[in-house]
């Protein structure tokens, strides 16, 4: 759907900050389901956590993602994702092998650019969600960037700039 906006990229690349800015200006933003999913995990001593179990982790996140997306496209005008469903399953084939969610990527298709964040080491911190390193964080790109490729859309590289310019730039190319 041309108004489903996809923002993915590098883990600590200010995805997430972006996001909240475009809704503050009234964007309806859909939450990265990883963050919440480990938010939730560590408070009631889960494990589908990406650091233990990354398959259970994702499969939560493809979950997640789907409902997202049903209710994203019951909306009128842009909306924006804090990364997609194609982020879960790479994250899913990552872990397992398996291409079995593969045919969800199909089904579901948001708007053919994608923004990408790029790694930014002068950015990027670790928190209790995000405890992997930022040589990781980079490996996850290139996973990315190749599912993105292969599924079909067109990444447009987000610049290393303040967020407010980076919103424009978004909103600029929509």
């Amino acid at each position: 759907m041309d108004t489903l906006h996809v923002v993915s990229g590098c883990s600590g690349g200010g995805k997430s900050t972006l996001l909240s800015t475009l809704q503050k200006q009234g964007f309806p933003v859909f939450k990265e389901a990883g963050r919440e999913i480990v938010a939730s995990e560590q408070a009631h001593g889960g494990s589908a956590l990406p650091w233990i179990d990354l398959a259970a982790f994702a499969e939560r996140a493809i979950a997640q993602c789907l409902e997202d997306f049903r209710c994203a496209a019951q909306l009128t005008g842009p909306v924006f994702f804090d990364r997609s469903l194609i982020d879960a399953v790479t994250a899913y084939e990552h872990a397992t092998g398996s291409k079995q969610y593969r045919a969800l990527l199909q089904e579901h298709r948001y708007a053919r650019t994608v923004f990408f964040a790029p790694p930014w080491q002068a950015i990027y911190r670790t928190d209790a969600e995000r405890q992997h390193g930022f040589a990781e964080a980079c490996a996850e790109v290139r996973r990315l960037e190749h599912a993105y490729s292969k599924a079909g859309y067109s990444l447009l590289r987000l610049p290393e700039c303040p967020v407010t310019e980076r919103a424009y730039f978004i909103l600029n190319h929509i």
